[in-house]
């Protein structure tokens, strides 16, 4: 799956900001969704800590959506998972 899993994390967040209400959640999705992307497209993927740090502002971007708000914390859930699938390839850690 290697650097598709990325792209997959990319294009659900960047799913989730386009139908997210709260402008700052929609923007920090895009910031992440664009982050992503651009990982996905270098020739060489992102190391350990780099999607450690992803995976920490990812878990925040969910902390902070409504109690009401199912979709950015299922999108969340969803991108953490294909950032998961693409750790499982990378050596070291």
């Amino acid at each position: 799956m290697g650097l598709d899993a990325l792209r997959d994390a990319s294009e659900t967040l960047d799913a989730a900001a386009a139908n997210c209400e709260n402008d700052e959640l929609s923007g920090r999705l895009r910031e992440q969704a664009d982050a992503l992307a651009g990982l996905a497209d270098r020739d060489r993927g992102p190391d350990h800590g780099r999607l450690a740090r992803h995976t920490h502002a990812l878990h925040d971007i969910a902390a902070d959506a409504d109690d009401d708000d199912d979709v950015v914390p299922n999108a969340v859930e969803d991108a953490l998972a294909s950032v998961r699938s693409y750790r499982e390839t990378v050596s070291g850690v």
